[in-house]
């Protein structure tokens, strides 16, 4: 696990290259504390800069920038290849006998590359990565990032010179760099709670679409952007070609799969333990885990104090069952809340899934201990997990059978009580319900469902559940909202469900963008590589191919995944129902972190910098403090992106206080 970042200057390199090569790779020396790399041919106008996370050869032959064998290759790599022992095998049974160098994972995939083409090399790896590959022989840049988008790449124009790296803040200090902020991207991000691909926050910089090859000539103009796996296709002919075994071999077929991607995610020449939750899919990784190592492999969580925020104590259960070393922090409101400054810098692009929060603060607690820790992310979107799977599923069958007259009727009926008063009216009703049904703040959720029972399809239903402001370029001022996969900038493979559609969406968009973003940004933020099993591609592939009535069999989400886990950790311990990883935002923002908000959502301040409607934003941030209405997603995506434009103004003007900066209006 590193990072990376680098330049073309077109007709050659200019002088002070590599100043600005390594003002660029100081800023994400986070991501590589253990050693620098750099690599300039001047007379091709190329620079590689790399920071090295030491995880697999500790040796100075596993130092980047890398060259191949003959020289020709010049690669700078982020991530793991996590069969590259395989890999070297295959290439010496071949005949390759340009003799290794070390061990490291780098080495074997720019040999696959030099005997087999980078297309096929990608085709044979398992693994996560971005990289930056120099062919000096037909001197093009490829930039590459792995299936699913575990790892970042962001890319563009300053301009004369072209622009790469791992992260947003490597461009800051480069001197053409201006940042005007791009509203429309910021509309995005009101929507989703994250920016998704291709866009980022800033004008002419652009985030590098997983599975994706972008060839550049010697001059960083685009020579082609392909994709190298179609996630699309997979989920295609995994639907044209389903699993043909019962339910009961899909489940031997899901162990095996599990244990093949283990067995490369559990190999690291350094300290290595997993993130548990006490939740399905984390208990599975760590139960396997288990059974694979001849010792306790040391598991991490923390807990909350508040009431319907602690998992600690569940993921304690499954680490005592299991027999792990298990290290559990309990962490007060206060430890919490002061991770928000850090926020800022950690994600260098603004981002808003409160969750971020305690995946921060679990990355801290692993790496005292560790330099790897694997997760259990990813279960969800590929074996229907999510809630709102089958809530939009069933929802969309019984509102579209309702004659639109009466939906609108019922929708004024539900709107017509504030959500504080249905909270009051379902109160006792709640308390003597089974758990499962105990669901807070029914009043928001009522008042949601009457926002829904206007709609016209299924897809649209979809986006209002998972939107955050449902009309963002009304509260964004001078936006557009741009095409994204869940406002039909995608087409879509032919799945012959609804619930898959759905699936599909969040494997290209959410997970990407939301989720791996944030474990990401979290565990990299204190120098700590996270893994994630479950994304192996095989994985992937084959859960495409399961049918949703072997995903949900029986009525149970994520049935395969269970039924794995209950092989190791007795149903008992895991019948509960299911809990989000996060912090209570609602009640933060009522109390500690309301004077924090208020500077920040000030309507004067919100008008001199002139990108969101002040009179909308005050009207939800007194809706929400009095009590009236639970908007903490909304505000809070406000919030992230206003603490995070503080945090890059004074980032910027300190470092080129005769910089111009495009901060404000625009």
């Amino acid at each position: 696990m590193c990072g990376f970042a680098g330049f073309i200057e077109s007709g050659g390199l200019q002088r002070g290259a590599e100043t600005r090569l390594r003002q660029m790779a100081s800023a994400i020396h986070h991501r590589g504390p253990d050693d620098e790399g750099i690599w300039l041919d001047p007379q091709s106008g190329i620079a590689l800069a790399h920071r090295r996370l030491s995880i697999v050869d500790l040796s100075p032959t596993g130092h980047q920038p890398m060259a191949s064998a003959s020289g020709r290759w010049i690669i700078a790599f982020n991530g793991e290849i996590y069969n590259h022992a395989s890999l070297r095998t295959k290439l010496e049974a071949s005949g390759w006998c340009a003799g290794w160098r070390g061990h490291s994972d780098t080495e074997v995939l720019l040999a696959a590359i030099s005997a087999w083409g980078l297309r096929s090399a990608l085709d044979h790896c398992v693994g996560m990565f971005a990289f930056a590959l120099w062919d000096r022989e037909t001197e093009t840049l490829t930039l590459g990032r792995d299936r699913i988008g575990e790892k970042p790449l962001y890319y563009g124009w300053l301009k004369n010179t072209f622009v790469f790296s791992s992260d947003l803040a490597c461009f800051y200090d480069h001197p053409n760099w201006q940042g005007h902020i791009n509203r429309d991207a910021l509309a995005l991000l009101m929507r989703h709670n994250y920016i998704p691909a291709p866009y980022s926050v800033f004008d002419g910089i652009s985030k590098l679409r997983p599975a994706h090859l972008l060839i550049l000539d010697k001059n960083g103009y685009q020579k082609s952007i392909e994709s190298y796996w179609d996630a699309k296709k997979v989920a295609q002919e995994g639907q044209e070609h389903p699993f043909k075994g019962s339910p009961e071999d899909s489940v031997n077929e899901l162990e095996s799969l599990i244990k093949q991607s283990l067995a490369g995610q559990m190999m690291a020449d350094v300290p290595l333990g997993a993130f548990l939750s006490g939740g399905i899919d984390s208990s599975t990784v760590v139960a396997i885990m288990q059974s694979m190592s001849s010792s306790p492999i040391q598991t991490f969580s923390i807990g909350f104090n508040e009431e319907g925020y602690d998992e600690a104590k569940h993921a304690k259960a499954v680490a005592t069952h299991l027999g792990t070393k298990h290290t559990e922090l309990y962490v007060s409101p206060k430890e919490a809340i002061n991770v928000i400054p850090r926020l800022p810098e950690i994600y260098s692009e603004p981002f808003s899934d409160s969750s971020q929060i305690p995946t921060f603060l679990v990355s801290q607690l692993a790496k005292r201990s560790v330099t790897v820790a694997l997760s259990g992310d990813g279960g969800d979107e590929l074996f229907s997990g999510y809630t709102r799977y089958a809530l939009s599923g069933e929802l969309w069958k019984k509102i579209s059978s309702i004659p639109q007259p009466l939906r609108t009727a019922s929708a004024s009926l539900i709107t017509s009580i504030s959500p504080g008063a249905w909270n009051s009216l379902f109160s006792l009703p709640l308390r003597v319900a089974p758990a499962k049904f105990r669901h807070k703040n029914i009043g928001d959720k009522l008042h949601k469902l009457a926002s829904i029972l206007g709609l016209t399809s299924p897809e649209i239903l979809y986006r209002q559940l998972v939107s955050h402001w449902t009309d963002p370029a009304s509260l964004v001022l001078n936006a557009k909202e741009p095409t994204t996969a869940l406002t039909g900038g995608l087409a879509l493979p032919h799945l012959s469900n609804f619930v898959q559609k759905m699936m599909f969406l969040d494997l290209v968009s959410y997970l990407p963008d939301d989720i791996l973003t944030k474990v990401d940004r979290a565990s990299m933020g204190v120098s700590l590589e996270s893994r994630i099993p479950l994304l192996d591609h095989r994985i992937v592939e084959f859960a495409w191919r399961l049918p949703l009535s072997t995903l949900r069999h029986q009525g149970e989400a994520k049935w395969p995944l269970r039924q794995v886990l209950y092989r190791y950790v007795p149903r008992p311990l895991m019948d509960r129902p299911k809990m989000g990883f996060g912090v209570p935002i609602d009640t933060w923002l009522r109390g500690p972190l309301k004077d924090w908000a208020y500077t920040l959502l000030a309507p004067d301040r919100l008008r001199q910098e002139g990108y969101f409607d002040a009179d909308v934003v005050q009207r939800i941030w007194y809706e929400h403090t009095s009590g009236a209405r639970n908007w903490q997603y909304l505000l809070w995506d406000v919030l992230m992106f206003q603490s995070w434009l503080e945090h890059y103004s004074n980032r910027v003007s300190s470092a080129t206080p005769a910089k111009e900066l495009s901060v404000g209006v625009n």
